[in-house]
């Protein structure tokens, strides 16, 4: 206990000091920022200059903090992250992110050790609730593609039907953003924007494919690229892969109803094991302590969560059917 005590105050010390260091940096930067912009020649001119800069670069910050900012803009993995939540419409930068995945590891580290009574419970449980956000926001990206998913091929029917009565192919993405129920209008919605201030159609169109990685997507670029540069009738073409989409779909769904008992199966298995424990710990408590106490127990334990995560993987592997 005196341990954990000493770790938190080392931690709550460390983040103090980092963040009194990180606003005199901030201070710094403002007051350098400042002078560059009066040193020119014209400061209406300074500001013109700089204001597109903070544009683009407004995007691409992870962090409030400066001097965390810069720190976590060297590793590729953090970007990755921000891209993550972006997609899951989690509204909370990478390095805001971070700092909450380490709260919440030392909440539950805490919370294990002081229940457990021994420090692997302690590591178990710091390293439960460190990755315990991060799959929040992975299920949240995964919902919002199911969404998407679900709602595309009503985008693409609009599309077809706005390019049927003569609308230009851009005029009919603004349509789509104003028609359609999120989140395909939402990313309609910043394709025609990217190619209205002047990317090119080809690149806003690699650029929905890339923060929307789904196969539907994909189909759909490439083939509006495709008639863009060889020439045909987009809307017998938006007219086809939507059939092919809901079709796909139609599968989908036949295959989860085949793999239902497979899908009940896991359940089962995963969510026996600790259910029993916790019976066992509110009927005889003697019983069920030396799992807890004893060193055989704790490999017992280890062995336990062990398989059953192998196990996890393997029936997912099986009942997991890409159509």
């Amino acid at each position: 206990m005196l341990f954990l005590v000493a770790a938190l105050v080392f931690i709550v010390v460390t983040l103090a000091v980092f963040v009194a260091m990180s606003l005199f940096d901030e201070r710094k930067a403002q007051a350098r920022l400042l002078r560059d912009r009066l040193s020119g020649s014209s400061v209406q001119t300074s500001i013109a200059q700089a204001k597109p800069d903070v544009a683009l670069l407004r995007d691409e910050v992870l962090s409030r903090i400066p001097a965390f900012d810069t720190f976590l803009r060297r590793s590729e993995r953090v970007t990755a992250l921000q891209k993550v939540l972006a997609q899951g419409n989690v509204d909370v930068r990478a390095g805001n992110f971070l700092m909450l995945c380490a709260v919440s590891a030392l909440l539950f580290a805490i919370i294990a050790a002081v229940a457990g009574g021994n420090l692997l419970f302690a590591w178990a449980g710091g390293l439960l609730g460190f990755f315990l956000p991060y799959a929040y926001a992975s299920h949240m990206r995964t919902k919002r593609f199911q969404k998407f998913e679900e709602k595309f091929p009503e985008g693409i029917d609009t599309l077809a039907r706005a390019v049927r009565a003569g609308h230009a192919f851009t005029t009919a993405l603004e349509m789509i953003a104003n028609e359609v129920s999120e989140p395909v209008a939402g990313e309609f919605r910043q394709l025609y924007e990217e190619q209205k201030f002047g990317l090119p159609v080809r690149d806003a169109l690699v650029n929905l494919a890339e923060r929307v990685p789904l196969v539907d997507v994909k189909f759909f670029v490439t083939a509006v690229m495709l008639q863009r540069e060889t020439g045909g009738n987009l809307a017998e073409i938006l007219d086809n892969l939507s059939y092919v989409i809901r079709e796909r779909f139609k599968i989908l769904r036949q295959v989860r109803v085949h793999t239902a008992q497979g899908r009940l199966t896991m359940v089962l298995l995963m969510a026996l094991p600790p259910t029993v424990v916790v019976i066992m710990q509110l009927l005889n408590p003697g019983f069920i302590r030396p799992l807890f106490t004893d060193p055989i127990g704790h490999a017992l334990i280890v062995a336990g969560i062990s398989l059953q995560t192998l196990g996890y993987f393997f029936i997912r592997r099986i009942i997991r059917i890409q159509v």
